[in-house]
């Protein structure tokens, strides 16, 4: 990538035809030394990638974008971390919009949709001591040029099929790094709100009835109204605001 078009992020570039996880090598990476912040792990084919809580991460060899980026937000306090999700899901949807007219929305608590498809997730894994932030690995994975899915991934979506046309990663990955630096540095900078604020109103479903469904398999309908300062997803029904975290509840999807 050009070096000259950030100020951090990706000054440091590791690039591997294949890894197991961008995120595991980072933690690698942080385990024996300190690497720069914004040092970017990126592999061309990830063969073992991680989402949230246990979920994994298909993408095809050569076709998507699969990178980490280590950062070290010392300026956040721990239980303001949930910024720091808002800041990368709106980096990604920023990086996305670039590409497609068609509405791209951020379904809680961090994938980006085009139209009711999946394109990109997020996994953020944060290590904490007694002081705050020690260090935060940001793991993105975006759905490029791949345009045959497993069955068993549920409504999943690509650039390229939102775009009609194929796309060269390596720009795309320097464009990322560039969004994705502007959103840090607007949360470094203190524009929590305004991000909340953005974040909210780009939520996929926001203030549509949807169908729910809890663990256990009960279902309800609702809107969802927002998100508080943990997290937490609002959603409104049967008269009340109820507050759920992440894999308490979950959309159901046609």
């Amino acid at each position: 990538m050009r070096k000259e078009n950030t100020l951090f992020i990706g000054k440091v570039f590791h690039r591997f035809p294949s890894l197991p996880s961008t995120n595991l090598y980072a933690f690698e990476l942080l385990s024996k030394s300190k690497p720069s912040e914004g040092t970017v792990i990126s592999a061309v084919h990830q063969t073992a990638g991680r989402g949230q809580i246990g979920s994994s991460w298909e993408s095809a060899d050569g076709q998507n974008i699969t990178l980490s980026v280590i950062l070290y937000p010392s300026f956040l306090l721990p239980r303001r971390q949930f910024a720091l999700t808002q800041a990368v899901a709106l980096s990604v949807r920023d990086f996305i919009t670039r590409y497609t007219e068609k509405p791209v929305k951020v379904k809680w608590p961090n994938d980006i949709y085009i139209e009711d498809g999946k394109a990109a997730g997020i996994l953020i894994q944060t290590t904490l001591s007694h002081k705050g932030f020690q260090n935060c690995v940001v793991g993105v994975g975006v759905n490029v040029n791949q345009q045959q899915f497993s069955p068993l991934i549920p409504n999943p979506t690509s650039l390229s099929l939102a775009a009609g046309r194929f796309f060269d990663l390596p720009p795309l990955i320097e464009e990322y790094c560039q969004a994705l630096e502007r959103r840090y540095l607007q949360l470094k900078d203190g524009h929590r709100q305004a991000l909340g604020e953005e974040y909210r109103r780009h939520l996929y479903g926001m203030g549509r009835k949807k169908l729910f469904e809890r663990p256990g398999g009960g279902r309800f309908a609702g809107e969802i109204s927002g998100v508080n300062e943990s997290g937490q997803l609002l959603i409104r029904h049967d008269g009340e605001e109820e507050a759920f975290h992440l894999k308490e509840v979950k959309m159901v999807l046609k």
